[in-house]
């Protein structure tokens, strides 16, 4: 079993700067693409930023310029520095992850639990 376990978030001011972190665990081989999406009340989910594991990144417009997604493969880690932050950042930021092998077995999409920023104006 896969699992996506995320920390960080939390309540920041318009402005200010915060980060994201997610580690996957279970007994994993390879994971092809990591990142983040986000909801915020009343929308649907979107992708905020993506990492391959060659370090290949893709970004959301809205996001371009003020987050920066980094990958560290050997611990299955992914990381969102959020800098610039405006009110409507504010969501629950869900950690993903795409094309999970393991020893035993190959997940196409694994989810965290989600966690909250805020950002006050």
């Amino acid at each position: 079993q896969v699992q996506l376990v995320e920390s960080g978030g939390g309540l920041v001011q318009a402005g200010g700067s915060l980060s994201v972190s997610c580690v996957a665990s279970g007994s994993i081989y390879s994971i092809n693409a990591m990142g983040w999406y986000r909801q915020a009340p009343g929308k649907q989910r979107e992708l905020v930023a993506q990492i391959t594991s060659v370090g290949s990144t893709n970004y959301a417009d809205s996001v371009k310029g003020r987050f920066t997604v980094s990958r560290d493969n050997a611990k299955n880690l992914v990381n969102l520095q959020m800098n610039s932050l405006k009110p409507e950042d504010t969501a629950v930021y869900y950690c993903n992850a795409q094309g999970v092998r393991t020893v035993t077995n190959w997940y196409p999409v694994v989810w965290g639990q989600g966690t909250l920023v805020t950002v006050s104006s």
